[in-house]
């Protein structure tokens, strides 16, 4: 389990194996995170949009990776949910990123910073 999270700069460089590990777990909480978001936006596009089940999945699915609305939303309550959920998707989006290269980015620094020590 502690490999999951980062060590210090004064730790050892983690083995390339458990640096696989702990790629795995960051990459499945993002998938986690975006199950959860699509699951947001197919039951508000179903509820508030009142669409089907498929057509709502669409457009919870264009709207979280960027691409826009499919659906016009007619009531005034599916405009507030598809408002409120482009403004999450936003978040969710660059969120998933940051988790997914959080561990790379960190192994990049952690491996300039042990350069920088032996230079000195």
């Amino acid at each position: 389990m502690r490999q999951l999270f980062f060590e210090h700069k004064k730790h050892p460089l983690l083995p390339f194996k458990k640096f696989m590990l702990r790629v795995f777990f960051y990459f499945s909480f993002s998938l986690l995170l975006i199950v959860f978001s699509l699951g947001i936006g197919t039951f508000g596009y179903h509820y508030f949009g009142e669409i089907a089940w498929i057509d709502a999945f669409y457009n919870a699915s264009m709207i979280l990776t960027g691409m826009g609305p499919v659906n016009e939303m007619i009531t005034v309550k599916a405009k507030l949910f598809s408002s409120f959920y482009a403004l999450f998707s936003g978040i969710a989006f660059l969120s998933t990123f940051a988790v997914i290269f959080a561990p790379i980015a960190h192994r990049m620094l952690h491996i300039l910073h042990f350069q920088d020590d032996e230079n000195k």
